[in-house]
């Protein structure tokens, strides 16, 4: 009950960062890990909030310690700190993702986000994926939930990335209900050197 007010106050002082006026459910969380196991290798939780995803990603065998947590509320990472202390808890914005060293320099396997991307301007949600698959290897998957009726990532968006998007399951028992996105990469993307400096990659070729 602590956690689900705690959520709550959150959204009443923040509704467009927190999105939801309740912690994701066990439920959604099993859905959007699913596909994570314990050879997944480092994963990224962006949003991670209450830590219900977290709960289950430990679950699904990701060491603690192979956890990074990145969240803006300090409400939050304060309590993931306190709760996961091997984890690697970071108190900033997603967009910032990039410029961060991360598990010693390893690759993440997977990204889980529990962003709302929905009420984000398109700049930041390119950001915030550049970042994310700037720190998974090639074969990564970035994992998306909405609780709209279609990807949360605009088609004209994943086209500029590289990226494409599949729905891999949702669940009515969540309050709301959801669906949840595994986003990859069409083809691996060149070095960063080579991309344009404006943040706005060029459209994938053919």
């Amino acid at each position: 009950m602590s956690e689900t007010y705690s959520f709550f106050r959150a959204w009443l002082l923040d509704p467009l960062r927190v999105a939801a006026v309740m912690p994701s459910g066990q439920a959604l969380a099993q859905v959007i890990t699913s596909e994570i196991t314990a050879g997944t290798g480092p994963v990224i939780e962006l949003g991670p909030g209450t830590g219900a995803f977290t709960r289950a990603l430990l679950a699904r065998g990701v060491r603690e310690e192979d956890l990074a947590l990145v969240e803006f509320g300090s409400e939050f990472a304060v309590t993931l700190r306190r709760r996961y202390p091997r984890a690697h808890t970071l108190w900033m914005d997603a967009r910032r993702l990039q410029g961060v060293e991360l598990f010693g320099g390893r690759p993440a396997g997977a990204v889980v986000s529990g962003l709302p991307v929905l009420s984000m301007k398109p700049r930041k949600v390119i950001a915030i994926l550049e970042g994310a698959f700037g720190k998974m290897h090639p074969a990564g998957a970035f994992y998306q939930f909405t609780y709209g009726p279609a990807c949360p990532i605009p088609r004209i968006l994943l086209d500029r990335l590289g990226l494409k998007a599949i729905r891999i399951g949702g669940t009515l028992a969540n309050v709301p209900p959801a669906s949840v996105y595994r986003i990859r990469q069409r083809q691996p993307r060149p070095p960063a050197q080579d991309r344009p400096a404006t943040g706005l990659p060029a459209a994938p070729r053919g």
